[in-house]
């Protein structure tokens, strides 16, 4: 596959960007490189057209197929295994939110319900300190809560949420004064 500089330019992006997020530089480069493609490659045009190691470029692709980003697609008369990337990019968004999700956030969610458990019962933590860890505990379920709610919500629903902004925040706010005064 030939690569403009445009397209060498947002690989080369992507993969500095992944490197940011804890993802490996060729897997993000693979995942971009696949994503830009408008057919499905074997991992040898892959190792040509991004001058990577044929090793390193099976172990991306089976990264890539563990986070659900990448599907093998067979060519008639070709033994070999080709490979797409989703292309519709909420379904990228949602994949790699919930992978994220169940790979980071989940454990982390679990071992603060624990912290909250056992500092219940730890007479050296101090009550301000529990309140630290009670306060991240409420904030992350609360998250979690609003991630459950919106990841079923169609993608044309989530644009609109999007496009509303700080109109969103506004309209909550008016509502939240009434419930001010209703309180009161």
């Amino acid at each position: 596959m030939k690569l403009s500089p445009t397209m060498q330019k947002y690989i080369v992006h992507w993969g500095e960007m992944g490197t940011r997020w804890g993802v490996n530089r060729t897997v993000a480069q693979i995942h971009a490189l696949l994503f830009l493609a408008n057919q499905p490659m074997n991992a040898e045009d892959i190792v040509e057209t991004l001058n990577v190691a044929r090793s390193n470029v099976s172990n991306s692709l089976k990264e890539l197929q563990s986070w659900g980003l990448v599907k093998v697609q067979h060519v008639l008369g070709d033994r070999r295994d080709h490979f797409v990337a989703l292309q519709d990019v909420w379904e990228i968004f949602r994949v790699i939110t919930e992978e994220r999700k169940k790979r980071e956030l989940d454990p982390t969610l679990t071992v603060l319900r624990e912290c909250a458990i056992e500092a219940e019962n730890d007479a050296e933590i101090e009550a301000a300190t529990r309140q630290k860890m009670d306060d991240v505990l409420v904030f992350l379920e609360m998250l979690l809560s609003g991630y459950d709610d919106f990841k079923h919500l169609p993608p044309s629903v989530v644009m609109k949420l999007l496009k509303m902004g700080g109109k969103l925040g506004q309209l909550v706010a008016i509502f939240g004064k009434d419930d001010e005064i209703a309180a009161k």
